[in-house]
């Protein structure tokens, strides 16, 4: 844990180098199977793309191993454009989406996974709901451990519209969930504009009784023991994190980080840290604007070198 304690909203907890420094990340551990193992599950036919930078970035962060769930005719594809990954193929409809069926397919990743990520590549939200609904009910029907029995369910994109119709279906997954919205997206989880992003996210976790990283901040559910309450605020970062890519691989880096044994609310400052810093990184060297998403996980491992030594 952090030495500053959590704040509320309206007095958010500063997330520099020095309260990373004070709240280390999990030894890397001997092998990939002690740091984790990751699903991603997105990737349509028109956006394999976002799969690939989630995973990648999942990678970069530490995660040993990685499987991208992405539509069956992009999924050799993907195996030859991330070579580190496995790449698994479910079924989609005529217009190449992620149809949520099949997903016996990925049983034996899910049953193995440390952290599942959903949404990155995802582009139909009725069917990001149908999918996030099918793995609640393969889940209900198969554990029986309660809430902390499964993996950690990092949601981004369109598979957070779908978590908006589900809400009070969310059975299982209440304590072991990440968001990470834009703004918009937020707005969605609310049911309404977002007019205070401090107090608005600090809403979302707590309705979801989720971690949600949105625009630098964090917050917590303010009750439960699965997670540490409260609001960070992050204090670094680039306008150019405006491009395009940039939300997968935060929703990767922050899945990696969980897969190797952090809490929810370590992943996600962690992860938000080292997401903008690489942009403040990338600024110096490149300027400020232009800058490709997937050039900021190659910044990650570095940073996490500097401020987990």
């Amino acid at each position: 844990m952090p030495v500053s304690t959590p704040s509320e909203p309206g007095n958010p907890t500063l997330v520099t180098p020095s309260l990373l420094r004070d709240w280390p990340l999990p030894a890397p551990g001997e092998d990939k199977y002690s740091r984790g193992a990751v699903l991603v599950i997105g990737g349509a036919r028109a956006t394999p793309g976002a799969a690939l930078l989630a995973g990648t970035s999942a990678l970069r962060a530490g995660a040993g191993k990685i499987t991208l769930a992405v539509a069956g005719s992009v999924a050799p594809q993907v195996a030859v454009a991330l070579p580190e990954c496995g790449s698994v193929g479910l079924p989609e409809n005529a217009n190449g989406s992620v149809t949520g069926e099949g997903l016996d397919r990925v049983a034996a990743y899910l049953e193995k996974a440390d952290a599942v990520l959903i949404g990155p590549g995802l582009d139909d939200r009725d069917l990001a709901e149908h999918l996030l609904d099918a793995l609640l009910a393969r889940e209900e029907t198969e554990c029986d451990d309660g809430p902390q029995g499964g993996p950690a369910v990092v949601l981004d994109a369109y598979a957070l519209g779908g978590l908006a119709r589900i809400e009070d279906r969310l059975g299982l997954w209440r304590g072991r969930l990440l968001l990470t919205p834009n703004p918009t997206e937020a707005g969605i989880l609310l049911g309404r504009d977002v007019e205070d992003l401090e107090r608005d996210v600090a809403a979302i976790a707590q309705r979801f009784g989720a971690v949600v990283s949105c625009q630098g901040f964090i917050a917590g559910p303010s009750s439960g023991s699965s997670q540490e309450p409260g609001l960070w605020k992050i204090t670094t970062g680039y306008g150019g994190l405006g491009t395009s890519g940039s939300g997968d691989v935060l929703a990767g880096t922050i899945a990696g980080l969980r897969a190797r044994g952090t809490s929810g609310v370590q992943a996600a400052c962690w992860g938000t840290h080292l997401h903008a810093a690489a942009a403040d990184r990338l600024a110096s060297k490149l300027g400020p604007l232009g800058f490709l998403a997937r050039e900021l996980a190659d910044e990650l491992p570095a940073l996490m070198l500097e401020l987990n030594t």
